[in-house]
């Protein structure tokens, strides 16, 4: 497999990623010395017979585990160190307790001086021929019963068959979708129907369908995707401000540059560009659904591991093709099976309804590549997240999204100076949205003490597009610190979850609307708190979807400070955004240039509990200022400045300058051919 990183200037020249050296992680480590120091090296060109040292490597990252656990055990400081070249895995590599070192002798994974591994879940593709030379459209064998939702093209993904069709040619109903266009009569012929998906993008979320049967002019979907999508908030039948809808995944919606997969079959299809040989190109199909899982158990957690240098790429993620779909309700939240609906919810439940909030809590979240939970003291330092079907990395999320069957649990977390790129979902997610996630039933579920720092985030959520770049929701002292995010269809950097309705002594707002019907109402503060969001640099974000902002707050943060960022470009929409229920936020010495809302705090009427904010000495070039109730609701709004244009005061220039990644890290890895 050949893998190469493509990647634009960002960050106004600020930071570019090429093909860069890799600034790898430590140097090889003393040779073998058992009960001091272990060096185990790996290989894809090793044999697992092998000892592990630099001139005998093992081939497989499993073999070195094994090796890595029982050096200590025995009590050794650890380094595995890979070699160049691709480490195809057959199932996620799984991190135990067992995988563990301690404070003092840390376990380290780490690329070797000037190495470049790659640990992938994909397959090259290769052997492509004609298929129908008059569209320019080739096939590939594939394993019969191969699946996946991505295909990347020299290291980029590359979109599937898909059309996009107007509103105004269906009718929603309660089983699907009536065809008005004729032009869609041909439907019906198509082979594979219940392939075919129907994805919306509405002003916050984006949705995905199944297709069933197709039957004349009566397209039937599947459930409980379909009934899922179309209650509550922002719904494929009506999206609060329009939005796009799509067809995808059919053969005949090929278009150039597209793919498409028969699984039965064992064919992959994709239409060249004219005069393109895919055979000069690479393609790899992704195969997993993730890559590293990384989880103890809330007595036993996994610790003092780390991880360095290290590409992890190609997977995918299958449960939006199924009869789940994906539907979306926000930042990767989404219902994962029926509940109990109105029989006219297509019609009483477009705003909300009491019968859906029955559904909140139960809300699952998209997973990651790779995962983290029930763990402590993990680090990842330098890595490439690149080409992944999901979220890039995910610390803490509930135990519906880790492979591993438990959630949470994560603290004492760092994600320094790691590239996030072509990903289909967000790059960095911490924290969960049930309710073990903001009121523990176990206090070792809570999510503690996670930083992000340095990181380049760009290009992600490509696929489940209402997800931003990075996302902490409940968690207790998250800090995310000069990291560039930018080139993205929603919200730059989100915190909180909840709207609210958690927090202590709940919401009116949530009461009137049926919330505590189904939860109680808490008289404790949820797991949020002290929240540090300084010195990024947000950019090019906001792109598809105009709800939410590029930095924006859900629910009480008592301790939260925002400073020292600096955003733009972004489609002048929302700047900073403090939505339901946010409480105790600090922003303050923020650069807000170009948007058409500098700052909007959603404290409309009393029911809201949006209050107790302070803005203060921001800069801002345009837009409104949107606090409404300002006074009623303790919102302090003291010293922000507009300025002209671009002529931003020398304290301004100053924060301008030092957002984003700090200058001694604003090379990245790159990976070579």
């Amino acid at each position: 497999m050949r893998s190469r990183l493509v990647a634009s200037a960002a960050c106004a020249g600020l930071v570019t990623v090429t093909a860069l050296t890799l600034n790898a992680g430590p140097a090889l480590a003393a040779p073998w010395h058992p009960g001091r120091t272990t060096t185990i090296v790996v290989s894809p060109t090793g044999n697992d017979h092998h000892r592990g040292t630099p001139a005998k490597p093992l081939r497989t990252l499993a073999a070195a585990q094994a090796r890595a656990r029982a050096a200590a055990r025995a009590g050794s400081a650890v380094t595995v160190v890979l070699k160049s070249g691709t480490y195809q895995l057959q199932r996620p590599l799984r991190f135990t307790a067992a995988d563990s070192g301690t404070r003092a002798k840390p376990v380290i994974w780490t690329a070797a001086p000037g190495a470049h591994p790659v640990v992938s879940g994909g397959r090259d593709v290769t052997g492509w021929r004609p298929y129908d030379a008059g569209k320019n459209i080739f096939v590939a064998r594939v394993p019969k019963g191969s699946d996946s939702r991505q295909l990347y093209r020299n290291d980029l993904a590359a979109p599937r068959a898909a059309i996009k069709i107007s509103r105004s040619d269906v009718t929603v109903t309660p089983s699907g979708l009536q065809m008005n266009n004729p032009a869609l009569s041909y439907l019906a012929t198509l082979p594979d129907q219940s392939r075919i998906e129907v994805e919306s993008q509405g002003s916050f979320t984006d949705r995905y369908a199944p297709v069933q049967s197709i039957s004349g002019t009566t397209i039937t979907m599947q459930q409980p995707a379909w009934q899922n999508n179309n209650w509550g908030y922002d719904t494929l039948a009506r999206p609060f401000a329009g939005g796009q809808l799509f067809l995808e995944n059919a053969y005949a919606f090929l278009q150039e540059g597209q793919w498409y997969l028969d699984p039965a079959a064992g064919r992959l299809y994709y239409r060249a560009a004219a005069g393109e040989n895919p055979n000069d190109q690479s393609f790899v199909l992704p195969s997993l659904e993730s890559l590293v899982q990384i989880a103890g158990t809330y007595t036993h957690p996994v610790h003092d591991l780390s991880f360095a240098g290290i590409q992890l790429s190609y997977s995918t993620w299958l449960s939006p093709g199924t009869a789940i779909g994906y539907a979306d309700q926000q930042n990767g939240a989404f219902i994962p099976r029926a509940y109990p609906q109105p029989a006219d919810y297509l019609t009483s439940c477009q705003s909300g309804c009491p019968q859906f909030e029955g559904a909140r809590n139960g809300w699952n979240q998209v997973p990651a590549a790779v995962q983290v939970a029930a763990a402590t003291r993990i680090r990842f330092a330098g890595n490439t997240f690149a080409h992944l079907g999901q979220v890039g990395l995910g610390i803490g999320l509930d135990a519906n999204a880790n492979g591993a069957g438990i959630g949470l649990g994560a603290s004492e977390v760092t994600v320094h100076h790691n590239l996030f790129t072509d990903l289909g979902g967000a790059g960095v997610v911490a924290g969960g949205v049930q309710p073990d996630a903001h009121h523990p039933s176990d206090p070792a579920m809570v999510l503690r003490d996670v930083t992000i720092d340095n990181n380049l985030v760009t290009d992600v959520a490509k696929d489940y597009k209402e997800m931003s770049g990075i996302l902490s929701t409940y968690a207790d002292h998250t800090v995310i610190a000069n990291n560039e995010v930018s080139n993205l269809a929603y919200d730059g950097i989100d915190v909180g979850w909840g709207w609210g309705a958690n927090d202590a002594g709940g919401s009116q707002d949530y009461q009137n609307r049926g919330l505590y019907a189904y939860q109680p109402i808490y008289t404790t503060p949820t797991t949020l708190r002290d929240t540090q969001v300084v010195d990024n640099r947000i950019h090019g974000v906001k792109k598809v979807f105009h709800d939410g902002g590029s930095l924006y707050n859900l629910s009480a943060n008592p301790g939260a400070v925002f400073s020292g960022n600096y955003i733009y470009d972004t489609q002048r929409t929302v700047g900073l955004y403090l939505d339901e229920g946010s409480r105790y936020v600090t922003a303050r010495n923020n650069v807000v240039q170009d948007c058409g809302v500098w700052v909007f705090t959603n404290s409309y009427g009393t029911i809201n509990n949006t209050s107790d904010n302070v803005l203060q000495h921001n800069w801002y070039n345009s837009g409104v200022t949107q606090t409404p109730n300002a006074a009623q609701h303790n919102n302090q709004l003291i010293d922000n400045v507009q300025v002209t244009g671009t002529a931003w005061p020398a304290d301004a220039q100053q924060v301008i300058a030092n957002a984003g990644i700090e200058p001694a890290l604003r090379t990245f890895p790159g990976v070579t051919p």
